[in-house]
């Protein structure tokens, strides 16, 4: 089977389970045009007409359908075959594709990522960083990375036993000139770095010290989005901000910022990687997963 009749074969099976040209063509990373006119060379040769189209749809014909059953199995077939051999590589080579909160990537970037990425040499990491839950399978993700009270039920988690918490922190010249809050109600003779969510709605500063849990709604004179600019709003005596502790330990173990209101911002549930269940994964995936799980027992 050369490579031009497998590709308009997963077109024909696209263009059934889209419902539409436009969208299979989206789906196969082509033009609807090029899409067309591999659909209409194969019905050619064929000589059947697998589609009937008008303007606003497209379904199978009779033929169409009963080839769509043949045909369907056996490409799944094929595409086992071909991804059971890539399991079998000895060298881990190809793209995985991880989807995280931006915080999640930073506190695992060097000590996971690029210490996988120093090792196998010929894996390419696509690293995509959002604010917004995502579902992974959807979107053509191998691996998602968020807390693990934010995993869903379905998927295979492996926690990293990561020490994380949030933090307030400002500037020491900020503390000597306005004091320091010693419980999160204080908050409001302060002023604060506002922080804006990615669905627009603003952060309100969440504390919880023995089984009691409040939210303050902070006021100051900058709003941000991005918890790397909160730091340096804060080294800059701004005002106060509140960011995740791995983001400022080391302004914290330098001096450059001081946390206070420690004993109210607790643990919080430590970061996991997660995939579906798969058959037969590529060896750059298998090897990955045996890196996070070393990562998680060090």
């Amino acid at each position: 089977m050369t490579r031009s009749v497998l590709v308009e074969l997963e077109a024909v099976l696209s263009i059934a389970r889209e419902g539409s040209f436009r969208a299979a063509a989206l789906d196969l990373g082509m033009s609807t045009t090029a899409l067309s006119n591999s659909i209409a060379k194969l019905e050619q040769r064929l000589g059947i007409r697998l589609f009937n189209r008008t303007t606003r749809s497209v379904s199978l014909t009779d033929a169409g359908r009963t080839f769509v059953e043949r045909v369907g199995p056996a490409i799944t077939d094929i595409h086992d075959a071909m991804v059971s051999a890539q399991s079998l590589q000895e060298t881990p080579i190809g793209t995985l594709r991880i989807n995280a909160f931006a915080t999640a990537a930073r506190e695992v970037m060097e000590p996971l990522i690029l210490a996988f990425l120093t090792r196998f040499p010929q894996v390419h990491i696509d690293l995509v960083t959002e604010g917004r839950l995502v579902d992974i399978v959807a979107a053509g993700f191998d691996l998602g990375l968020r807390p693990a009270d934010l995993v869903p039920h379905d998927m295979i988690a492996v926690p990293l036993g990561l020490r994380r918490s949030n933090a307030v922190v400002a500037s020491p010249e900020f503390l000597r000139a306005h004091g320091t809050p010693t419980v999160p109600t204080d908050l409001y003779r302060f002023r604060c770095i506002r922080a804006r969510l990615p669905n627009n709605a603003l952060f309100r500063w969440r504390f919880e010290k023995d089984g009691e849990a409040m939210q303050v709604d902070v006021q100051g004179a900058i709003t941000l989005d991005e918890s790397s600019l909160v730091r340096i709003a804060a080294q800059n005596g701004v005002g106060l901000g509140y960011v995740m502790e791995a983001d400022v330990r080391e302004d914290i173990a330098t001096g450059r910022l001081v946390r206070v209101l420690e004993d109210w911002t607790p643990p919080l549930a430590p970061l996991a990687l997660y995939y579906p269940g798969r058959k037969n994964p590529p060896a750059a995936f298998s090897a990955f997963i045996r890196a996070a799980r070393d990562f998680s027992t060090a």
